[in-house]
């Protein structure tokens, strides 16, 4: 038996095991739906070629100054990303994980640090998600004028690819009129009203103490977390240590864990397929 037999193996039985499933996603959760990860300026690059051309990287174009300097070349990378994560569907691995936490009686939650919102696309309780860098599908000020969050439901973001320009009109603050972005938290941001995934995190929070104060057994699931920026894998961690709960790390290059847990050498979708029932 290889260690990778041995390791889909351990994961199963912890899993077979559990009453509540903590789940831990980054990027490399949605890159088997065919959704870029940014990993490195080449990875950036090669989804964004435009952005080799004017010399920006990932983290430079990652910043709210953009909507107050450029606002056309802002929405140009955010109008992209939200109408490439409108249509582009979760993979198989995200509805073969809803089937097997639906049945856990210690139910779930979800810390992702995806603006990408598939977790709700796929089914998963819009009430047990945290998203702790916020959501592409929710809007603000870009002042802020108001800490109002409101949805991008029915905005549509027009660009010119050649030229990488968002074409007006833009979407705008319905309080002020002043240019808004997406509730996302950005490098340097000093701007991001936070209170949605406050909220967010808050009910995570406590339905960790139901978990706890009930004796279920919990089983920490992560998938795709890197450690470049490293939230997720740190909060999954810590989740782990404060139950005595196993933790599965699912991640192809980044999958070393602590003494005792499980890492998985493969992508989300696979590892996924690998541990959880078909059906």
């Amino acid at each position: 038996m290889t260690v990778y037999e041995h390791q889909i193996k351990e994961a199963r039985r912890a899993l077979s095991q559990a009453d509540a499933l903590f789940i831990g996603a980054g990027a490399g959760m949605g890159v088997d739906s065919g959704l870029p990860d940014f990993r490195g300026n080449r990875g950036f690059w090669n989804a964004y070629p435009i952005a080799q051309k004017l010399g920006l990287s990932f983290v430079d174009l990652a910043n709210p100054r953009w909507f107050d300097q450029d606002p056309e070349l802002a929405w140009a990378f955010y109008g992209h990303r939200l109408n490439l994560y409108r249509n582009t569907e979760p993979h198989e691995g995200y509805y073969r994980l809803l089937r097997f936490v639906q049945r856990l009686k210690g139910g779930y939650f979800i810390f992702t640090s995806n603006v990408d919102g598939h977790f709700q696309k796929a089914g998963f309780d819009e009430q047990r998600i945290a998203e702790c860098h916020g959501s592409i599908h929710h809007l603000q000020c870009t002042a802020p004028c108001t800490d109002v969050i409101w949805e991008a439901d029915g905005v549509q973001v027009n660009i010119d690819m050649e030229r990488f320009r968002a074409k007006p009109p833009l979407p705008a603050c319905p309080y002020c009129g002043k240019v808004a972005r997406p509730n996302i938290l950005m490098f340097n941001d000093w701007q991001w009203v936070e209170h949605r995934t406050e909220d967010q995190e808050r009910r995570m929070n406590a339905w960790l103490s139901e978990v706890y104060k009930n004796g279920y057994r919990l089983v920490v699931l992560e998938m795709g977390a890197g450690i470049a920026v490293p939230t997720v894998r740190l909060t999954c961690e810590r989740v782990a240590w404060d139950a005595e709960a196993r933790l599965i790390r699912i991640n192809p290059r980044e999958y070393s864990v602590p003494s005792g847990q499980i890492g998985l050498a493969c992508g989300a979708k696979e590892g996924l397929e690998q541990i959880l029932p078909e059906k």
